[in-house]
């Protein structure tokens, strides 16, 4: 008897213990989260105060006699709409309030035509009906366009069709049952958008924006870096660490769905701060699709110095002096060049102004690139062995691209300049952001912004 208490005092201790230390772990992963972005844990306040107020259409008689048990539609619209931009929440809100609206009088209509046919007919053509307008809606969310921006809407409309038409043909108070329901999901949604444009919003624009020049930043700091990591590999004592700081770029290369989902976001949002009604959303795709494609180039040059620093002092080494001295001159310069015009178009982005000096170092990039070429093609000795120098020149090959894709993401932030109507900026105020300053941002715009659909 004392063996089997003993035991089971042993097993509630550890219990306990995995208890403790789960909650432990929790409370971290918590203080984590909210350090990464207090944004979240003011959107859970605004998420809570926005369900407790219409769930007062609930607990107070006067109102629940108006509404009933259609009452709790108000909740769970607060519940599947709120989210945590601006763009997101009028997005659904939006799609909800008019799916509602023409699904609930649809459905009131198919019922009203249902009933002149007769008691036994009625339910015939109540299930064809369902089934024809399911079908046709479902097909419509196939539609690329339809799929971004009204896919929740064509859900819901769907929802609520059936509701009123199934739940109608028991119910002959089918026109008072949707129009409280349409009642209550107007006050769930309305609260939703007051409150989350009202209290400390967030804008998926802005958020867009932000992303996007860091992208940009992130590039130029692994051409700022290369140089050193690469050429310089043998003279620097502290190479590993420089190697691990280049690895920055790489959350650019799977930048698509978030930068999709915030311009889809964004085109829902009115005029705030800085950004125009029109803004020109699209053109921060072009920018995103260009970023990707040099951040492509700068991971088949990573590669070769990502692995082990020793392999690439030999990869390196192997290749004869002579071509050593040429080649790095020009490959410095390329990488120097590009992360500068990078640095400074992203802080362009940033601030809103038209870059100074991006272009200057884009015709020192393009230069360098030019006399690289040349050599290539005419500065080697016939003597020399090919297989020595093919990795050396490869990277030589890819940087030129980069500066190919630099040139073309400089086009497109001037071209985004001049639709947004960039300022012409300050130089003394510009020199000191650049050189005391550089762009930060935290992993929280990828992780915040929530991108499933969810429907009750």
């Amino acid at each position: 008897m004392a063996t089997g208490n003993q035991e089971n005092a042993i097993g509630l201790k550890q219990v306990w213990s995995w208890f403790i230390s789960f909650v432990i772990r929790a409370a971290k992963e918590a203080k984590k989260l909210g350090e990464e972005d207090p944004r979240r844990v003011i959107h859970s306040f605004k998420v809570g105060l926005a369900i407790t107020l219409v769930s007062l259409f609930y607990y107070f008689d006067f109102s629940y006699q108006g509404f009933g048990v259609n009452a709790m539609w108000a909740v769970m619209t607060v519940v599947v709409v709120f989210e945590f931009s601006v763009g997101a929440t009028l997005g659904k809100g939006v799609n909800r309030a008019i799916a509602t609206l023409l699904g609930g009088g649809l459905g009131v209509a198919a019922h009203r035509l249902a009933s002149f046919a007769g008691e036994k007919i009625e339910c015939v053509i109540l299930g064809m009906s369902v089934f024809f307008i399911a079908s046709a809606v479902t097909f419509f969310r196939f539609f690329p366009k339809m799929k971004a921006r009204f896919d929740y809407g064509l859900l819901i409309f769907i929802l609520t069709f059936c509701l009123i038409t199934v739940s109608g043909y028991r119910d002959d108070e089918v026109i008072d049952m949707a129009q409280r329901r349409l009642s209550t999901i107007l006050i769930g949604g309305c609260a939703t958008v007051f409150i989350c444009m009202l209290i400390c919003p967030v804008w998926a624009g802005e958020d867009l924006h932000k992303y996007t020049a860091s992208s940009i930043e992130k590039l130029s700091i692994f051409l700022e870096g290369f140089g050193r990591a690469y050429f310089q590999v043998a003279n620097e004592k502290n190479q590993e660490n420089n190697v691990a700081s280049l690895d920055q770029y790489k959350s650019v290369l799977n930048s698509k769905g978030i930068e999709d989902s915030l311009v889809n976001f964004a085109k829902w949002e009115p005029r705030h701060g800085k950004f125009r009604y029109r803004q020109p959303w699209d053109q921060y795709l072009k920018i995103g699709t260009l970023a990707r494609e040099c951040a492509y180039k700068i991971d088949a040059i990573n590669s070769y110095i990502n692995s082990d620093v020793q392999s690439v002092i030999y990869i390196y080494l192997q290749t004869p002096v002579e071509i050593q001295k040429k080649i790095q001159e020009p490959c410095t310069k390329m990488s120097t060049e590009c992360s500068y015009a990078l640095r400074e178009l992203a802080m362009g982005i940033k601030t809103m102004t038209c870059s100074l000096s991006a272009d200057i170092h884009i015709v020192n990039a393009k230069a360098s690139a030019k006399k690289l070429k040349s050599m290539l093609k005419n500065g080697l000795r016939p003597e020399i062995d090919l297989l020595e120098i093919i990795p050396t020149f490869t990277v030589a090959s890819l940087l030129i691209e980069v500066v190919s894709c630099t040139v073309k993401i400089a086009d497109c932030v001037h071209e985004l300049g001049s639709k947004s109507k960039f300022k012409s900026p300050d130089p003394v105020k510009m020199k000191k952001q650049t050189s005391c300053k550089k762009l930060t941002r935290s992993p929280s715009i990828e992780r915040s912004h929530s991108f499933s659909i969810s429907i009750e």
